[in-house]
């Protein structure tokens, strides 16, 4: 090879170029982390309830490497999606320094027992919140459509002056609904909307004029339903309700 100058000059050209690629990456290297590209505004243009500003700024100080280029955009929106607040985040670069910051947090709609919430759109989530909130107890999974349930529920209810105020679903999908009175309405697993749309038309002429208090409605029957009142003796089942339907 060495007595072919063509093949040497080749070589010779080959190491200059990837010795100025090397100069070149080091130069870009040193630049992007030069002072006059560091993040200096960090701007969340979505109004947010529980992200405090010291949360954004210590995500973005642990996530950015100091500067606008060095910012790792999908490791920033990942940590800021691990707050328990934010349901989803999107981050853009802002030239020279600046980087917008937009996040939707989660909107609770009921506590999912004693230990997560449930948002609006029926995914669980944990975090603290001490403001009032109707219950949710139910196997893994049922969420989603417990939180579709609910705004049924409380459509229904609003014409006899109720609110649902916990919710409960059995493994085998029998649906109990607690009423902010304290009345407990079992409407079992089938044909629920009805039942309840059954309870609420015959309200005004039956239970709301008894006078004494009624703690349980049974809705599981085929023509009708079955109140108990506290302190009364319990009647025979009717045999025309469905087993446990």
């Amino acid at each position: 090879m060495w007595d072919r100058p063509a093949v040497l000059n080749l070589f010779a050209d080959l190491l200059l170029i990837v010795a100025l690629l090397g100069v070149l990456y080091a130069c870009v290297f040193h630049a992007v982390r030069q002072p006059a590209f560091a993040i200096t505004q960090v701007r969340v243009v979505t109004p947010v309830d529980h992200v405090t500003r010291q949360q954004v700024e210590e995500i973005v100080r642990r996530e950015g490497g100091g500067t606008l280029f060095t910012l790792r955009l999908d490791a920033t929106r990942a940590a800021f999606e691990k707050l328990p607040w934010v349901r989803s985040a999107t981050l853009r670069r802002q030239w020279p320094g600046g980087l917008e910051v937009t996040l939707t947090e989660h909107l609770p709609l009921a506590r999912w027992g004693r230990d997560a919430l449930v948002n609006v759109q029926g995914e669980v989530f944990a975090a603290a919140f001490d403001g009032e909130l109707p219950v949710f107890n139910g196997p893994p999974g049922a969420a989603k459509e417990m939180a579709i349930q609910y705004h049924h529920f409380r459509r229904s209810l609003e014409e006899i002056g109720r609110v649902p105020d916990e919710i409960n679903v059995s493994p085998r999908r029998a649906w109990q609904v607690r009423l902010d009175d304290g009345m407990t309405l079992d409407l079992g697993r089938e044909h629920v909307e009805q039942r309840l749309r059954r309870y609420v038309t015959a309200y005004p002429r039956t239970i709301a004029r008894m006078t004494r208090p009624v703690d349980r409605v049974d809705l599981r029957y085929a023509n009708g339903f079955a109140a108990r009142v506290p302190g009364l003796p319990p009647v025979g089942d009717d045999t025309r309700r469905g087993s446990g339907a």
